[in-house]
């Protein structure tokens, strides 16, 4: 393992930072906690566009706020960057006695069980979901604690059987939305959406990453769309109907993800 130099330089620049910047020096965990969220989002980003200059810059961005919130608990006493290194890596130890104490695992299935097992036996009181973020994305909460539950056995047995679930929702939704029942209609969305979470899980599919590649076709299929009208000398919001879903086929057909192993010439 090569030394750790340019960490210890780094750790270096947060402390000075800290004692004189203006700006670093007024900052607290509260008021670091919303860039903490943007540069984790900003990192998503470069991960989903596999730009590997961008991912390090972005990962450099999230590692200075872990060190700026070291350094604020040091200053009182509480903790410091190797204090927080030292835990996390503790934990992992712990959590990975198949590695360290020579426990078998035969597959992802078993280690994700022994990982649960684990949490309960660290922290008997918790909840089997607890400890969970309820401020993640919707549907990445719904893919986490289905996840959780499969660990205890709690799942369907397989993605012909969760198929057959997100139909029983999809009838129920139908007969809200024939009933014109607000309530009724948002209650039984949001069970349809949780089951295509639990259905993407089985399909070993990231669902917040599909939907967001969804929305991002969406977005790139409406600029192209603009971009034809323009030519036309036209607004999107100057066409009919008729001329829209026009546009919209053509400009689906042109972005069409071609399959894989084939060229798109």
């Amino acid at each position: 393992m090569k030394k750790l130099t340019e960490t210890q330089k780094f750790l270096k620049v947060v402390h000075e930072l800290r004692t004189q910047c203006p700006w670093d020096k007024k900052q607290t965990h509260q008021t670091l906690a919303k860039h903490l969220l943007e540069e984790s989002y900003e990192t998503i980003e470069a991960i989903e566009s596999k730009n590997k200059k961008a991912i390090k810059e972005e990962l450099g961005d999230v590692l200075l706020q872990v060190a700026l919130h070291a350094e604020i608990a040091s200053e009182k006493n509480g903790f410091d960057f190797e204090d927080v290194a030292k835990f996390i890596a503790e934990k992992m130890v712990r959590r990975h006695p198949h590695i360290y104490k020579n426990q078998k695992v035969l597959n992802y299935k078993s280690h994700m069980q022994n990982w649960t097992a684990l949490k309960q036996k660290e922290k008997p009181s918790r909840s089997l979901l607890e400890g969970t973020p309820k401020g993640l994305p919707a549907l990445q909460l719904s893919q986490r604690y289905g996840e959780i539950a499969s660990t205890v056995g709690f799942d369907w047995k397989n993605e012909k059987k969760v198929m057959l679930k997100v139909r029983e929702e999809l009838r129920e939704l139908e007969t809200e939305i024939q009933k014109k029942s607000t309530d009724g209609i948002e209650e039984e969305l949001g069970d349809l959406l949780f089951t295509l979470a639990s259905l993407a899980r089985h399909c070993q599919i990231d669902a917040e990453a599909s939907l967001r590649k969804a929305a991002g076709k969406f977005q790139m299929r409406i600029e192209r769309m603009e971009k034809e009208k323009r030519k036309l000398g036209k607004n999107l919001s100057d066409c009919t109907i008729v001329e829209l879903e026009e546009a919209w086929n053509m400009a689906k057909t042109a972005t069409k993800t071609p399959p894989v192993g084939s060229k798109r010439i």
